[in-house]
């Protein structure tokens, strides 16, 4: 199985697991809560949107991956979303090993 999916498939788990939160303004407020570690957002959202969460993000230090579609994204995790954000320090370390394994 190709990196990309097992990416994929671990924004799935997490979401599963409850530990996946999903939609611009929930993300945000995660963010200032510092409960986000790595925001995903989708490579076609909004110019607006991605800047919105952007800003936030890099005011909290908080990483940012943007190498999926909003239609991969809204795939693996089984809703239609754009933003997502990982709360939990095992998917996060996970999810950028598998990128940087070559997604």
């Amino acid at each position: 199985m190709q990196s990309r999916q097992k990416a994929l498939n671990l924004l799935g788990l997490a979401q599963r697991a409850g530990e996946l939160d999903s939609g611009t303004d929930i993300v945000i407020a995660g963010l200032r809560g510092k409960q986000v570690k790595v925001v995903i957002l989708a490579n076609d959202i909004h110019a607006d949107s991605s800047e919105k969460v952007t800003r936030v993000a890099k005011q909290n230090n908080v990483k940012i991956i943007d190498n999926f579609s909003s239609e991969e994204l809204s795939h693996a995790i089984g809703k239609k979303r754009k933003v997502l954000g990982l709360t939990d320090d095992g998917f996060c370390k996970a999810l950028v090993k598998k990128i940087n394994e070559g997604v």
